[in-house]
């Protein structure tokens, strides 16, 4: 009865073996036609692509800050700092594609209605809230803040979208983003890993 254990089991390891040998190479066959690019292409995940959104003028080319091979500072040890891995948590998430157009426009819609409250002075953050609400925003999910003597921040939870700013003399500013990583809201995480 052995024998026959055997005799089955060295052919059907032998298959195995070479069944395993064959898997994950690639022939050339296989990219001839396209060069390997889509290959590659498919297996290579990409940074998201952002379009310029209606009235927005495109963005210029950001420089790379990394330094020239053989300059002094390239072969410097960067110290080794943790704080940006640990207060990765506090980094908003940034939107795009057409999220990113409906923050930007969300942001100008803001902007342009707190305009009348700036110019009058009015910082107060009932006046504020009073705006944010107004222009259809849940009264629950809009929260202001004095900053300051003339100045107030708020922030506005409409997700997908969370919308944060201030509105001081100097001007207003709001910002769209898509929340923060390991948090459900869109308020600043106080803890996080």
């Amino acid at each position: 009865m052995r024998r026959t254990e055997v005799r089955f089991g060295i052919p059907l390891l032998a298959i195995l073996a070479v069944l395993a040998a064959g898997c994950g190479t690639e022939r050339a066959a296989d990219t001839a036609g396209d060069g390997g690019s889509s290959r590659a292409a498919a297996r290579t995940p990409s940074a998201p692509v952002d379009l310029p959104c209606p009235g927005e003028s495109p963005a210029p080319t950001p420089t790379s800050s990394v330094p020239a091979p053989g300059s002094p500072s390239a072969s410097a040890t960067p110290p080794v700092d943790h704080y940006a891995e640990n207060h990765g948590f506090m980094v908003p998430i940034p939107l795009h594609g057409e999220r990113r157009c409906d923050g930007l426009a969300a942001a100008d819609r803001i902007e342009a209605a707190l305009e009348p409250l700036r110019e009058r002075g009015d910082f107060a953050p009932e006046s504020t809230r009073g705006v944010l609400t107004g222009l259809g925003y849940s009264a629950g999910k809009v929260q202001s803040y004095q900053n300051g003597p003339t100045g107030v921040s708020f922030l506005v939870d409409a997700r997908p979208l969370c919308l944060e700013g201030t509105m001081n003399s100097g001007g207003t500013k709001v910002d769209a983003f898509a929340g923060y990583p390991d948090h459900t809201g869109c308020d600043r995480p106080s803890g996080g890993h």
